[in-house]
């Protein structure tokens, strides 16, 4: 898996170097961190930058990609044991996987689960989250019904993200918990919001349809977390 970027390229050299399994270069850098890159044994490879935007299918990489060995998709038992769960349900853009991915490890989320889809671009997640998706666990879910019993069963309060939900500033959140947020066109089915516990929305000051779910995920997150 390539991942391209200075600032992701960064993360990874402090947080997750084991993780690196080559650097390709397309730019001359630092004296000091290529000699640090030579102390770790991390092997450099310099490319042009016709090969760099290849491997970045166009993207800025400002002249860092990264091999990496691409980290696994976390089981859903394991996220149960976590406190507060954030559910997207078919949200297919990366973007906005990896904003949310990126505020739910800032703000204290235990784990993201991501349901209706056949599978996620980890690696443009991981670029989008700016790293985060290495940190936090994020498992694929193909049915979001049964998934809403198993929560249940496992003491889960679910709480689904609608605009016509009651003010989410009148809550207070405590236990186990998870937020269901649905895609911007279509937001959640109709029995996955009778299968949870609250519908929860967020008040606007001035006249405006919605927000974009990452936008509107950062808000739930940062009112859901532990106070």
């Amino acid at each position: 898996m390539y991942i391209y970027g200075k600032q992701i390229f960064n993360y990874l050299l402090e947080r997750h170097r084991d993780r690196i399994e080559r650097v390709l270069l397309a730019k001359e850098i630092d004296p000091k961190l290529f000699k640090r890159l030579k102390a770790l044994g991390i092997p450099i490879e310099r490319i042009d930058n016709r090969k760099a935007q290849a491997l970045a299918r166009g993207g800025n990489h400002q002249g860092f990609i990264v091999e990496i060995d691409p980290p696994p998709l976390a089981e859903i038992d394991e996220l149960k044991e976590g406190e507060f769960l954030v559910i997207l349900h078919q949200v297919t853009d990366t973007g906005n996987i990896g904003s949310i991915v990126r505020s739910g490890y800032a703000l204290g989320a235990d784990g993201i689960v991501v349901t209706g889809l056949s599978s996620l671009n980890m690696e443009g997640i991981i670029r989008t989250s700016s790293g985060a998706a290495l940190d936090m666990p994020i498992s694929l879910v193909s049915n979001l019904y049964d998934l809403i019993k198993e929560l249940r069963d496992r003491g889960f309060r679910l709480y689904a993200a609608t605009t016509k939900g009651r003010d989410v500033r009148e809550f207070r959140f405590q236990g186990k918990r998870a937020l269901l947020l649905g895609s911007e066109g279509e937001g959640l089915p109709q029995r996955a919001i009778r299968g949870c516990d609250h519908e929860i929305g967020i008040v606007m000051r001035r006249e405006f349809d919605s927000l974009n779910v990452s936008a509107a995920a950062a808000i739930f997150i940062d009112r859901m977390r532990d106070e």
